[in-house]
């Protein structure tokens, strides 16, 4: 905050971030279930815009904006007119290299260990099996 407030311009948009802000979490306290997925995308003379995530979302909202209007006005906001935009978020790329996950020295040696105190049945040997191959592969070999 200390930085924002030390440059000029960026100081100048301080109160306009924090009356965002205010006015996020206004509409969440007004209509906390629906409002999880939606967003304040900007506040001009009276005229509030909401992003909503989908078309579905949007419908329900659009049945309750009257009231919600009305919470507003009754929590000190002037909105005159509430506009839905439907944006739909950009769904990642899931990323293509898998990390290696691996274990500690004791670890391995704790499923060494294992595999070693479990007895040679037909019942087991899918188990043992299993270990041989987590610790080979943990080792490198």
């Amino acid at each position: 905050m200390e930085f924002l407030r030390a440059h000029d311009k960026l100081a100048a948009l301080m109160p306009m971030a924090s009356r965002m802000a205010a006015l996020q979490k206004d509409c969440a306290t007004a209509l906390p279930a629906m409002f999880a997925q939606c967003a304040v995308l900007q506040f001009d003379a009276g005229q509030l815009v909401l992003a909503v995530p989908n078309t579905a979302l949007a419908a329900r909202l659009k049945q309750q904006l009257p009231k919600f209007q009305e919470e507003l006005l009754r929590r000190g906001w002037q909105v005159t007119a509430i506009r839905l935009k439907v944006q739909v978020a950009k769904v990642p790329e899931k990323s293509r290299t898998s990390a290696k996950n691996t274990l500690s020295s004791n670890a391995v040696s704790a499923f060494d260990d294992l595999n070693a105190s479990l007895e040679d049945s037909p019942r087991n040997q899918s188990l043992k099996a299993a270990l041989s191959a987590l610790t080979r592969h943990q080792r490198g070999e």
